[in-house]
């Protein structure tokens, strides 16, 4: 493995993990006289010195070295390579559980935030991770700028196709609610606002730990609005009157939430396309009149009639747009019955 210049530092980090065990005098130096080493130019070898380096990271005094190894692993974020962006995030999740280095990583925070939107799953995770260590040490904030840009990333990883990132995604974002600054709470209610009909729909994923992670941060987002009403829907179980109390205070924005269900109609989980349904049949009583919207609720009941096993709750679902399909394919002021056929040409 040390031979093959592709793979030479995973044989590296093997290494290092070795001598860790019964070597810890010895690490202790080379990792300082790596740390000399990586905070000048890059040698053509900084790849396997840095996996060594994260692996014997609990060698280091970082009261005396912390900066320098921030500063190393800050650069090596923005490394157009995986593999370096990788060790670099791994380097950075055992010492953000130090609150005096996490209290430091707001200089490494941007690099963050950029690396959430990341085509690679495991950058990804590990940024979640280190956020997650920072946020956990008692007196950290989050600050006005920082919260809403954090926030908007994580809404997005909800919908993540890994279901370890978005329960990362999910329980972090509650953590960025309860922990903003009090200048910050006001900017972050619109993206707060957003997450409402996202998180209704992940309560019902057949993953427990994402149901119940989706549970939770929806009972967090209702007090943070000051929506008793929500709060108590979610406290006392009664999901099936969610969307019908969302839309109690403000029903023009109805058609707002039917837009963000509706991408749901597609997942691959049954119980989310049921969910996605039964919101949607909530919401369009909201929006009755809104001939845009009734396309939507077409759409939905198109995509449950092409469900290649549809269940008995699709199809309860399907009872609860009982008249509106028609109303696309009826002139206005006409009273005159569509056909069937008709409708589902709609």
């Amino acid at each position: 493995m040390m031979l093959c210049a592709h793979i030479q530092h995973y044989a590296v980090g093997l290494l290092a993990r070795k001598m860790l065990r019964v070597l810890i005098p010895l690490c202790s130096r080379i990792t300082l006289h790596l740390l000399r080493q990586l905070s000048r130019e890059e040698p053509c070898w900084d790849l396997p010195a840095l996996a060594f380096l994260v692996e014997v990271l609990e060698c280091l005094d970082t009261t005396k070295c912390g900066d320098s190894m921030l500063e190393i692993m800050s650069r090596h974020l923005q490394n157009k390579c995986r593999e370096r962006r990788r060790l670099a995030l791994r380097g950075l999740v055992v010492p953000s559980k130090d609150p005096s280095m996490a209290r430091r990583m707001c200089s490494v925070s941007q690099s963050l935030l950029e690396l959430l939107g990341d085509g690679d799953r495991e950058v990804v995770s590990l940024s979640l991770h280190v956020f997650t260590n920072v946020l956990q040490h008692k007196d950290i904030l989050v600050s006005s700028t920082t919260a809403p840009k954090l926030a908007e990333a994580l809404l997005l990883l909800f919908d993540h196709d890994n279901s370890h990132v978005q329960l990362l995604s999910i329980q972090l974002f509650c953590k960025v609610m309860d922990l903003v600054v009090d200048e910050g709470k006001k900017p972050l209610e619109t993206i707060v606002n957003k997450s409402l009909d996202t998180l209704f729909i992940y309560c019902h994923d057949d993953n427990w730990h994402v149901a119940k992670a989706s549970r939770e941060t929806l009972h967090w987002v209702a007090k943070y609005l000051n929506r008793r009403d929500l709060e108590q829907v979610v406290e006392k179980e009664q999901l099936s009157k969610f969307a019908e109390v969302l839309l109690a205070e403000d029903r023009s924005r109805a058609a707002e939430h039917l837009r963000r269900a509706r991408p749901y109609l597609q997942s691959p989980q049954e119980p989310l396309r049921e969910a996605a349904v039964r919101f949607m049949g909530m919401a369009e009583r909201s929006s009755r009149g809104q001939q845009g919207e009734l396309q939507l609720i077409c759409n939905a009941l198109q995509a449950r009639r092409q469900d290649a096993s549809p269940s008995c709750s699709n199809l309860e679902n399907q009872a609860q747009f009982p008249q509106r399909p028609k109303e696309l394919g009826t002139p206005s002021g006409s009273s005159e019955p569509v056909s069937q056929e008709h409708t589902r040409r709609h």
